[in-house]
């Protein structure tokens, strides 16, 4: 995700300004401010899922989620605020407070909606009056965006890149004729080919398993209630329940057959 994002500026900005409904001549610079593509941790557990970007002199941070969690709307409050209070130096006045925009892309259903952009700020409740522009918070969630490919829909465009899965999927995209999706499609195939960027992928895959949490939000959602079902009234039924409500939050099968034997 960051590799592709941020081996063409010319591919970033326009990803950027689709995503946030700018016209692509407003955006007059976009500098990534973590460019370095390195593994987060001493052990290299795993890679950076974010980008975070100067635009026009906005803060913007570009984040995917693979894994639902159970607190995810406060954790991406949470991220949001650290972004914001971390632009302000000391002995500065809050006017200098830079308008930080938070982007996650989701691989998992959020939001009781068929929309899959949501885009979250500061109203007030009965005016709708704006309090600050300097705060949104925008979720897009893949598994919402069907598989019709409209070249007039950027946006769209975008989030069926990042779900694209076959060489099929991204050759149809690139047939779209839309020049910077065809430079990202021509970077998704360097990068299938380049055997330290597979690993660290596989790197990254084992630290989201590992420590997204997933065992505490299948136990919150009633697996350890449905396995002692399962021992007093029949492991079989105890599981159907846990199974129906997991599938109900987006878990994948094999996601769901993962959380059962662990």
């Amino acid at each position: 995700f960051k590799k592709l994002f941020t081996s063409d500026n010319t591919v970033l900005t326009a990803f950027v300004a689709d995503l946030l409904d700018i016209p692509r001549e407003e955006i007059q610079k976009v500098d990534v401010l973590n460019p370095e593509l390195l593994p987060e941790t001493e052990e290299g557990k795993h890679c950076q899922l974010d980008i975070k970007l100067s635009v026009n002199d906005k803060i913007v941070n570009v984040e995917i989620q693979v894994y639902n969690q159970a607190d995810y709307r406060e954790r991406a409050l949470y991220y949001w605020s650290k972004m914001f209070m971390g632009e302000l130096k000391k002995g500065e006045q809050y006017i200098g407070l830079k308008q930080t925009i938070s982007i996650n892309i989701l691989n998992f259903n959020l939001f009781d909606c068929s929309e899959p952009y949501s885009t979250f700020r500061l109203l007030e409740t009965k005016r709708h009056e704006l309090l600050t522009d300097k705060c949104s918070i925008l979720f897009f969630e893949l598994k919402k965006v069907n598989g019709k490919i409209d070249r007039n829909n950027r946006k769209k465009l975008w989030l069926q890149l990042i779900n694209a899965e076959t060489e099929e999927e991204l050759d149809m995209l690139k047939e779209t004729g839309v020049e910077e999706i065809g430079k990202a499609v021509v970077i998704m195939h360097e990068m299938s080919e380049d055997e330290k960027i597979r690993e660290m992928a596989m790197q990254r895959e084992k630290w989201l398993r590992d420590e997204f949490g997933i065992r505490e939000y299948a136990r919150r959602e009633g697996l350890e209630e449905g396995r002692a079902q399962g021992m007093a009234q029949g492991r079989a039924e105890g599981e159907a329940n846990v199974i129906a409500k997991l599938r109900k939050k987006g878990f994948s099968e094999e996601e769901i057959r993962e959380i059962l034997d662990s």
